[in-house]
């Protein structure tokens, strides 16, 4: 089993990777939002990188999946309906984020 510190390690590692083939900067402008904004849906991401970039919903659902389980950064959560997800970034993940976003 890993220490936190692999943990810490191994997903600074993994973004760095992810970070490095994001040739039109959607993905560092994804993980900016999750720092600034901390809890959103995939509809309210689309609606904020649609601004900027031309990409579907399903595009981006499959971004925050992929960011959800291969990070393990994010923490999902379903609205009082059951209907809609609320995707978060988990607190003690924030700090190795937001340094990975401003070196790249």
């Amino acid at each position: 089993m890993l220490s936190p510190g692999e943990i810490r390690k191994e997903i600074e590692e993994r973004l760095r990777a992810y970070l490095s083939r994001d040739r039109s900067g959607i993905r560092k402008e994804l993980l900016n939002l999750f720092i600034r904004v901390r809890s959103l849906t995939i509809a309210e991401i689309h609606a904020r990188l649609n601004e900027h970039f031309s990409i579907g919903i399903k595009s981006v659902a499959s971004m925050v999946g992929i960011i959800a389980s291969k990070f393990g950064i994010l923490h999902i959560r379903r609205n009082a309906e059951g209907t809609t997800s609320v995707y978060e970034m988990k607190e003690q993940y924030l700090d190795v984020v937001t340094d990975i976003v401003a070196s790249t």
